[in-house]
């Protein structure tokens, strides 16, 4: 096991690792712009090292920075969280160049699952039935023929990256020629690719996500669905598990799928696949996540599987030691996702309590919300026996969370967990539209 871990990451996910190594007795470093010097994660850490200014480009992406930091503090190990260099290929690699573990995949891995267009294939070629779409568009030429031979609507999608970018719909071809250059620019902005490829757009659709851990022993367990229908331009707002949409049949039928896929694919530490599934209760493979995901916690309200910890016992060789057969899936689980509206100085906060209720958060009275990175300031969980009375328990601690000093989203979440569309289930990837 690892004696100490770096983690190359601020805010939640930040104080999210660090607590989950100080229960399993791991020294831990934090990394800090100089926005974040009195960050939460920076007192929380046994050591804590400044990597620069405030932007991201000269601090927490800055693969050369962070490395120093590792081997200044002679970590073994780093943890990426999620977002910056979660997904950088060339990041892992210098990792193991330098003698560090990463956990998550390796740059080879990466490498061949992080490219869209390839991961449709890889995963056909596993058995899941993949949306119809195009390998790495050279032209906008060979979009518009392509959406000719799939029929409109249809939807451009940045090769690289996440988090929404570089993904534009189309419903024709004059909407295409114009979405396809701002796609190009936008994907390049982001994260320095501007490749794209189209698929079909498959509407109406839930957005279905399934969590998955292996090891490098040949171990892989799906650990349920979660629906992240509920959007607001590609970006989740709320996520809740099991899906409304999705019977018991379906889910084993889906999980035995992507268990057998994972296996295949060969693919070792957390991950996510995502699906689209449609009105005829089809699942249509999208992309997979080689990471640790924003909402990884509604999974383990409900499952009771850390997957934290997996992902740094997976990384230093542990064999997974259970099976789908041994977790959790009954219940219901929603998470909440509460964004800075306004940058500011937090005045007071006020967290709920009471059993089976999470809130991830770096808040705390004095801390400042700085402008230049995501949004994200916390996620508030809840679990119960069945949706409905989760639903109940999320309106009341949505009533009783308060974070005064910034403006936030609590309103608008406590809107949408009331919409009569929400409560019955009856919901889908357009709910956030006209709102």
């Amino acid at each position: 096991m690892f004696s100490k871990i770096l983690i190359a990451n601020r805010g939640e996910i930040a104080v999210r690792v660090i607590r989950a190594c100080k229960e399993m007795g791991i020294k831990t470093v934090a990394v800090y712009s100089e926005a974040d010097r009195d960050a939460l994660h920076t007192a929380l850490a046994d050591e804590s090292i400044c990597i620069g200014p405030a932007a991201a480009a000269d601090s927490y992406l800055n693969p050369e920075r962070i490395i120093s930091a590792a081997l200044a503090t002679r970590a073994s190990a780093i943890h990426p969280g999620y977002g910056f260099l979660s997904e950088n290929a060339d990041f892992a690699a210098l990792c193991r160049k330098n003698g560090i573990a990463f956990i998550g995949p390796s740059a080879e891995e990466m490498n061949r699952l992080s490219d869209k267009a390839r991961i449709k294939q890889i995963a056909a070629e596993a058995g899941l039935s993949t949306i119809p779409g195009t390998d790495t568009l050279s032209s906008v030429e060979e979009a518009l023929e392509a959406a000719e031979k799939f029929g409109y609507p249809v939807m451009l999608k940045a090769r690289s990256g996440g988090g929404g970018r570089g993904i534009r719909p189309a419903y024709s071809a004059e909407e295409l020629r114009e979405a396809y250059p701002l796609s190009v620019a936008e994907s390049k902005a982001a994260f320095g690719d501007g490749g794209l490829y189209l698929e079909k757009c498959i509407t109406p659709a839930h957005h279905i996500e399934v969590q998955i851990i292996a090891d490098e022993h040949g171990n892989a367990v799906a650990l349920g669905e979660r629906d992240c229908s509920v959007q607001r331009h590609h970006q989740k707002l709320l996520e809740e598990s099991p899906s409304p949409a999705v019977t018991k049949k379906m889910r084993n039928a889906l999980l035995d799928n992507v268990e057998k896929a994972i296996k295949k694919i060969g693919y070792t530490g957390a991950g996510t696949l995502e699906f689209l599934l449609d009105k005829d209760g089809n699942f249509w493979f999208m992309e997979m996540n080689v990471r640790l995901q924003v909402e990884h916690g509604v999974t383990e309200i409900l499952t009771g599987v850390d997957l934290v910890k997996w992902q740094i016992r997976v990384a230093a060789g542990v064999p997974i030691p259970f099976t789908r057969s041994d977790i959790r899936l009954n219940g219901a689980a929603i998470e909440c996702r509460i964004n800075a509206l306004t940058p500011g100085t937090i005045k007071t906060i006020h967290v709920p309590g009471g059993p089976f209720v999470r809130f991830d958060t770096y808040l705390e009275p004095g801390t400042t919300v700085p402008p230049y990175y995501d949004s994200l300031v916390g996620k508030l969980m809840v679990f119960t026996g069945a949706r409905e009375e989760a639903i109940r328990k999320m309106k009341a601690y949505l009533c009783e969370l308060v974070i005064d000093g910034i403006k936030t989203n609590i309103e608008e979440e406590l809107s949408i967990i009331s919409d009569p569309r929400f409560e019955s289930g009856r919901y889908d990837t357009g709910f956030m539209e006209g709102r």
